[in-house]
């Protein structure tokens, strides 16, 4: 895991597993034999992904981005998207001294099963949050979506991983971006599915967002580098020309939530795209102002 210190906020990549999907829905357009080199598919095509989410101490408040696949999946569905349940989010946050209970919030950065996955867990009475005294928020227009899905995203969304929020009463909907405490901000697109929303955390002279599936992979930091689950790729280019531009300028850091091997790192312009300075590995060296552990 990596760690930055953002002025009061102190933020940790937290590891959630790995699940494997289909390189060529992951690369939409790009040919296989350009993201196979980097994204090595397997026998039947799928590609390695982390589920890296981050974790936020400060201000009193212990804030959890995304939560993972959680446990609720079939052994059918574990198989079709090969499944590494370990390290599990909860061994991860453990091993940094939090438990279910410490967690205050926990912002989703859409309701898709492998970032929402992780909000709900089979009770004795049923399904129930997984953190008992956490509030969770997500964009209004994500809820709306998952309610409603379109064909091409059904499959995505499965409400047994969020509609208990709403039924315990600690659920938020946010509408468009806002600042909920300081330095914290967030920043919706609707490129991916509508309704996602990234952060930004700045502090301390520095600032690190979480790109979410805006940017899934070190490789996908190339603007024409579109998924082909995204509904809209159109939208997505042009959201992340623009995060990227203004990510750029402030030479802040960029978290990623899938790439199985680059935790985060800094981008430049490169003519009308962008490409890598430097890139912080899952696990190896720290590097200036940030500690691999």
């Amino acid at each position: 895991m990596t760690v930055l210190e953002l002025g009061a906020w102190t933020a940790h990549t937290v590891d959630a597993g790995h699940l494997w999907l289909d390189g060529g829905s992951m690369f939409g357009s790009v040919p296989k034999p350009l993201w196979n080199r980097t994204n090595p598919a397997d026998e039947r095509n799928r590609i390695r992904l982390a589920m890296r989410c981050w974790l936020l101490r400060g201000h009193g408040r212990t804030v959890l981005v995304d939560d993972g696949l959680g446990d609720k999946f079939t052994d059918k569905l574990r198989d079709i998207y090969r499944v590494e349940a370990e390290p599990s989010l909860e061994h991860s946050l453990a091993a940094l001294g939090v438990k279910p209970g410490d967690v205050t919030d926990v912002v989703l950065t859409h309701l898709h099963f492998d970032h929402a996955g992780g909000s709900t867990r089979r009770g004795a009475n049923g399904l129930e949050p997984t953190f008992p005294n956490a509030r969770w928020y997500v964009q209004r227009r994500n809820w709306e979506n998952a309610h409603a899905p379109n064909l091409r995203e059904r499959a995505s969304y499965m409400p047994e991983n969020y509609d208990a929020l709403e039924a315990a009463g600690v659920l938020t909907q946010w509408d468009g971006p806002l600042e909920p405490w300081p330095g914290f901000e967030v920043i919706p697109a609707d490129g991916h599915t509508r309704g996602l929303q990234m952060v930004r955390v700045s502090g301390g002279g520095q600032a690190a967002y979480y790109v979410s599936d805006l940017i899934p992979t070190a490789a996908h930091v190339r603007i024409p580098f579109v998924m082909g689950y995204d509904v809209a790729a159109i939208e997505t280019m042009a959201e992340k020309h623009a995060l990227l531009t203004r990510a750029a300028g402030e030479r802040a850091w960029v978290v990623l939530e899938h790439d199985p091997e680059v935790a985060m790192g800094r981008i430049a312009a490169d003519g009308e795209d962008f490409t890598w300075l430097e890139r912080v590995p899952a696990t190896g060296h720290p590097l200036p102002g940030v500690a691999a552990r």
